[in-house]
């Protein structure tokens, strides 16, 4: 990111730049870099220099819908920062990326809408000093590549991605939002099937798989949502036959 001022100090202030060793990192990895103060015309101390992890998440309440910012992890990575006038102060960090983390980018493409990032906070004299997102691309695990994968060959069509506040059933989720990946069903399941929601919890040991199919009504039946689960470790995900298991469950759920 640009230079900020830091507007606690106002005219002649320090300024300050975040640096990312590396913005491409998978769920259970670690973020470093440094985030570099540049001292104005006189002595300054930071209180505090914080990082946090954040996303775009949609939330509803009562009957409206809107957008907000959530924080999910946060780390302080020096308290008292002495900045000598015209003097030059790194401040080295480390971020563990929870395994929950939403996916942001597959490949080369980094999917639309969604965004993770890393945001500096300073606190001066008590007060906060916020900065400007620096952006992180997240990519898939291999055990969650493994299940986009299947996705691709069955003839899945990506449609779009959100996150959204929330807990899922039947799953040891953490955070306190889940990501949804939207695809339009294979053209076999057209008329049947509008949608097919993929949401991937995961941690250190296991990954969570949940399905959501949006089945269309009829004349004499109301649509539905179908939900189907499955979970498995890291490893065992990179061998199993997606393409089977979920056919098979886009079957089932069509002919319901």
């Amino acid at each position: 990111m640009f230079q900020r001022l830091l507007s606690a100090f106002g005219v002649g202030g320090p300024s300050v730049d975040t640096v990312l060793d590396n913005p491409h990192v998978l769920p259970g990895q670690v973020i470093t870099g440094q985030v570099r103060i540049q001292g104005g015309s006189y002595d300054a101390e930071i209180g505090e220099v914080a990082l946090s992890l954040v996303t775009r998440v949609e939330m509803e309440t009562g009957d409206h819908e809107f957008t907000g910012t959530a924080e999910f992890f946060r780390v302080v990575a020096q308290q008292g920062v002495w900045v000598p006038a015209e003097q030059f102060v790194v401040v080295p960090f480390q971020i563990m990326v929870p395994w929950e983390t939403p996916i942001t980018a597959v490949g080369d493409r980094v999917l639309p809408g969604m965004t993770v990032g890393v945001c500096t906070d300073l606190v001066i004299a008590g007060a906060p000093d916020k900065g400007d997102l620096d952006p992180v691309y997240v990519h898939p695990l291999p055990s969650q590549n493994a299940v986009l994968d299947a996705f691709g060959r069955l003839g899945f069509e990506f449609r779009s991605a959100d996150v959204e506040m929330g807990q899922l059933r039947g799953v040891p989720q953490q955070l306190r939002f889940f990501q949804e990946l939207e695809f339009y069903p294979p053209q076999a399941f057209f008329g049947r099937i509008n949608e097919v929601e993929l949401t991937f919890v995961a941690n250190a040991h296991e990954l969570h798989i949940v399905l959501e199919a949006d089945k269309r009504g009829g004349l004499f039946r109301e649509g539905q949502d179908v939900y189907g689960r499955f979970s498995t470790s890291h490893a065992e995900a990179q061998h199993r036959n997606w393409d089977e298991l979920i056919h098979n469950w886009l079957v089932q759920t069509a002919s319901r």
